[in-house]
């Protein structure tokens, strides 16, 4: 299979960079390959269809600032972040500050192949993509108001431990409820959920601080 993208894989570790380089040229990608931010930085501009994949820890830039310099120079890549479990809260953040996506490690291969070829994707400007949000946001009014918080909190990045002391619910209360809210907004996984919630204009209310009451559900 050919495909006419062009995927840039920024990645400071060697073999991780080479095992990712294969899979990408494997599935028809042409893919330019570097081991430092600055390194693809002075590649741009970028022409062609392209999209920009990035270990979201890395020693010197990390995914926040390098969609700030992204922003900076006019850039306009779709970027795909790769997040291992401490980055969670980093990788949200990144979402909301623009980037297309992330992908928790480990994934499989066909997750992330799904994923450059939805971002790279011409944005939608059809009146089904109007109806698509109209989805979203009923999803979120059938939320209740507890699913709606729990729901604020995970898009902040927060764990469940930290979820249930800010509400003053157990974390096993928090689990329940953030099914809930998976299961009502049919998002197969955080980031899923992020695309959603961001495509939509319902306002998520913010999270509650402690409150005094840790029986309530």
């Amino acid at each position: 299979m050919v495909n006419d993208l062009t995927v840039h894989l920024v990645d400071d570790q060697e073999m991780p960079r080479r095992s990712l380089t294969f899979l990408l040229v494997s599935s028809g990608f042409a893919v330019r390959a570097y081991d430092s931010v600055s390194a693809f930085l002075d590649q741009l501009p970028i022409s062609g269809r392209a999209c920009l994949i990035k270990v979201m820890r890395m020693s010197h830039l990390d995914g926040l600032q390098l969609l700030e310099r992204l922003s900076l120079l006019n850039a306009d890549i779709p970027t795909i972040f790769v997040t291992g479990d401490g980055d969670v809260a980093t990788a949200v953040q990144a979402m909301k500050a623009g980037a297309a996506d992330f992908i928790k490690k480990p994934f499989e291969d066909e997750v992330l192949i799904a994923a450059i070829n939805r971002v790279a994707r011409p944005k939608a400007t059809s009146p089904s993509s109007a109806a698509d949000s109209e989805k979203v946001a009923c999803r979120l009014r059938q939320l209740t108001d507890r699913e709606h918080q729990v729901l604020a909190a995970v898009l902040d990045g927060l764990q469940n431990k930290m979820i249930a002391f800010n509400l003053g619910i157990s974390s096993r209360t928090v689990e329940v409820h953030r099914a809930n809210v998976m299961a009502k907004m049919e998002a197969r996984n955080l980031a899923e959920l992020m695309r959603m919630v961001l495509t939509s204009s319902e306002i998520v209310p913010p999270v509650l601080n402690k409150t005094v009451s840790p029986a309530m559900p």
